[in-house]
């Protein structure tokens, strides 16, 4: 059992790596500061559809991460 949820929380935690560096940044530098308020301003619109799917990903692949690590250090023998 304690095999079976370490190579669970492995596999779960390489996807949480991998969907969190596919998320675009919220601003990009400097640029980013400067420009941000005026996109804000003049509602520049981004593709929200795949940052959504991403960002649920994100919080259920957290959620279970937590869990699994929980579970993990609770069946260790």
């Amino acid at each position: 059992m304690h095999t079976f949820l370490v190579v669970l929380l492995v596999i779960v935690s390489i996807a949480l790596i991998a969907v969190v560096l596919l998320q675009s940044g919220k601003s990009a530098g400097l640029s980013g500061a400067i420009s941000g308020g005026a996109e804000s301003l003049f509602g520049k619109q981004k593709a929200r559809g795949i940052d959504l799917v991403l960002h649920r990903i994100t919080v259920v692949l957290s959620i279970l991460f937590i869990l699994l690590a929980l579970a993990v250090t609770y069946f260790k023998i």
